[in-house]
């Protein structure tokens, strides 16, 4: 099998495994949250923890939906305590999002436990399947790191 061939199948593999994977991190998100939170809600917290003082242009285009539907969801955290909104220093129209302290807390609350239930599930894995797992799980992030 050629290098061209082989990095396909790796690609075709990648795309059966990922929505899995993510569905799996949805549904554990969403059961430890859903009092609270909707999956959406989530991942603003997701993204303003990554990147604190970010625009709501920023947010709305990483959930791939409008500004209007992003401000309303962000209105709901505002309300909840868990981002702060304030001014941009020098675009009066501009805002900028961050956690606040509860926010943070709460969303790795939220991590932690799901981080256990993707642990359990891989705890039938042998040392060396885990081992090769954690190698190809470093191979995938400093492939796609760049697009975060």
């Amino acid at each position: 099998m050629n290098l061209k061939s082989n990095s396909e199948k790796c690609a075709s593999d990648l795309m059966e495994v990922m929505p899995l994977v993510m569905n799996f991190i949805r549904t554990q998100m969403r059961s430890h949250s859903a009092s609270l939170l909707t999956v959406p809600q989530f991942r603003v917290l997701a993204f303003l923890k990554r990147h604190p003082d970010c625009s709501l242009s920023a947010v709305a285009e990483h959930l791939g939906v409008s500004r209007p539907t992003a401000s309303a969801m962000v209105e709901r955290l505002v309300q909840q305590g868990f981002v702060n909104r304030s001014e941009h220093p020098q675009e009066r129209r501009q805002v900028e999002l961050k956690l606040t302290e509860a926010g943070y807390r709460y969303f790795e609350q939220i991590r932690e436990k799901t981080r256990k239930e993707i642990a359990d599930q891989l705890g039938n894995l042998s040392e060396t399947q885990l081992s090769s797992l954690r190698e190809g799980i470093a191979l995938l992030y400093q492939v796609f790191n760049q697009w975060h």
